[in-house]
């Protein structure tokens, strides 16, 4: 079952392609690429790309919510 689409406020990750038609994740509050274990997200296929901010967006929402640690 698909989890439903996160309200606008509840967004905190989004994507950009960088001119060269790779891809980057980026922290919309910051500006900056985001990191996953220190390793910056970005050079990434726009597939990838999309995938990740859907799952960083969902981890957000999930420690907001205080269901994870």
């Amino acid at each position: 079952m698909k989890s439903p689409k996160p309200n606008r406020t509840e967004i905190r990750y989004g994507l950009r392609e960088d001119g060269t038609g790779l891809w980057a994740v980026y922290d919309i509050f910051t500006g900056l690429t985001a990191e996953v274990n220190g390793i910056p997200q970005d050079g990434l296929d726009e597939v990838v790309v999309k995938f990740m901010v859907r799952e960083l967006n969902d981890v957000y929402i999930a420690r907001r919510k205080g269901t994870t640690h």
